[in-house]
């Protein structure tokens, strides 16, 4: 049984908009290069400050 949420697709239109925002604000390749990297990680570091905020 293949169970498929909206979750995946979510994460990926949230990943396409981050990865054109750390693009167009990169001012070389490699800030380029480290957006691609922040754009696959910021899922973690927003949980991570909700958590905090909540002090969960």
């Amino acid at each position: 049984m293949n169970k498929n949420g909206i979750g995946g697709g979510v994460y990926g239109l949230a990943f396409i908009g981050a990865l054109i925002y750390y693009i167009q604000n990169a001012t070389s390749f490699l800030m380029g290069a480290i957006g691609f990297l922040k754009a696959l990680v910021w899922p973690a570091f927003l949980m991570h400050k909700l958590f905090d905020y909540f002090q969960l």
